[in-house]
């Protein structure tokens, strides 16, 4: 990602990119397969590569479209992209035209000290590794291997040694949801730069009854918010589009934001992502084929990896007409098309859902978020009127 304020190429600024037209970060699933069995993964990883995934010649000219649209951040994913043999070779690649590449590996053997060193020296943005409880029984329990929890803190901590940046992720379900607090310590003693909260989607192996309901998603996000006003690392949430809401309610109760500047109806025509956003990385709201873009391993291109519908294929198609031209990902750019409570809620342009969620829920990606607990003004004011 440019961050020096110039112009990036294919015509964005990064404080005015046009979500109808380019992406703001592109997830590439560099292979499915992976070594870990994890609760809640969206993938179902296999352990072998799959032979149609795509080619090192398909890994470069897609970094070369991608760079075209923009120029928006990358984040090599899978399965388990240490298990993608051309890894370094592609992410050297796209360092030097200029990219902003980030990974996600599994923390298995795969991710030796050489491997993270590689790394280093290709100049990688950030690593990623997931941690979901706060000790090794609910952690390993979660992904399915024993003694996947300290292998985790062995590798964060040579990534601390060597000067990587990475972030934590968290799924937050059923599993770990009374133990979020205690995973707080554990994040700031690792030197995290990001605590990425991921709310549960059922999707792939995630299974429904290991969602939270639509109060203890109300109440993780209020928790959040009163975390980042003292906690030593950000905070982002995927899946979780209306902790974005709640921290604009919040900080309009504590009149952080000026409630006769910034009303809510403002939020209807203004972009108010920049006001409620304290990393201040996307200039606007990120939601599913909104600004984010999926490919597979396979080269389809989805919304997002939690809402498996293909939009198209980078074998067949260029990916800048997949992402402009598919009518799905216009509608999802649309939120005054969204059905139910959040095509009339006042915050459908901060905040919008998930979009992954509300699929694998309903069965319809434009109905609305299943596990929020707001009333929309326009709701409010009918009742009042009826």
């Amino acid at each position: 990602m440019n961050t020096t304020g110039k112009r990036m190429p294919g015509g964005g600024h990064p404080g005015n990119i046009d979500f109808n037209v380019n992406p703001f970060i592109v997830i590439w699933e560099t292979t499915r397969a992976c070594g870990l069995k994890c609760q809640h993964c969206r993938a179902e990883a296999q352990p072998i590569p799959d032979p149609n995934e795509l080619t090192h010649e398909q890994g470069i000219a897609l970094l070369d479209e991608i760079y075209e649209m923009g120029n928006p951040m990358v984040v090599f994913t899978g399965g388990d992209c240490m298990l993608r043999k051309d890894l370094f070779e592609l992410a050297d690649y796209g360092i030097k035209k200029g990219m902003r590449i980030s990974m996600s590996p599994s923390a298995t053997d795969e991710v030796t000290e050489a491997r993270m060193d590689e790394a280093k020296r290709v100049g990688l943005s950030r690593w990623s590794f997931s941690i979901d409880g706060p000790d090794a029984e609910l952690h390993d329990a979660f992904r399915g291997i024993p003694g996947t929890f300290d292998l985790t803190i062995e590798k964060i901590n040579y990534l601390n040694k060597i000067g990587i940046s990475h972030q934590i992720n968290t799924c937050v379900s059923r599993a770990n949801y009374d133990r979020l607090e205690e995973m707080v310590p554990l994040v700031t003693e690792l030197k995290a730069s990001v605590w990425y909260i991921l709310m549960m989607v059922p999707t792939g192996r995630g299974q429904l009854d290991q969602c939270l309901t639509a109060a203890e998603h109300e109440k993780v996000f209020r928790w959040l918010y009163e975390l980042s006003k003292t906690a030593p690392f950000d905070i982002k949430t995927t899946a979780g589009q209306h902790y974005r809401r709640v921290v604009f309610q919040m900080k309009q109760s504590e009149h952080l934001v000026d409630k006769n500047q910034i009303t809510f109806e403002d939020t209807k025509t203004r972009d108010m992502a920049y006001m409620i956003d304290g990393l201040k990385r996307a200039p606007k709201s990120v939601n599913d084929g909104n600004g984010f873009i999926f490919i597979s391993h396979t080269g389809d291109v989805m919304p997002s990896g939690f809402l498996p519908l293909v939009a198209g294929n980078v074998k067949e198609e260029r990916l800048r007409d997949i992402y402009r031209n598919n009518q799905m990902l216009k509608d999802l750019r649309s939120p005054d098309k969204y059905k139910g409570k959040c095509g009339v809620c006042e915050f459908r342009n901060v905040c919008g859902g998930s979009r992954s969620r509300t699929y694998a829920v309903t069965g319809d990606y434009m109905e609305s978020e299943p596990f929020c607990v707001y009333i929309p003004q326009a709701l409010r004011n009918e009742g009042k009127n009826k």
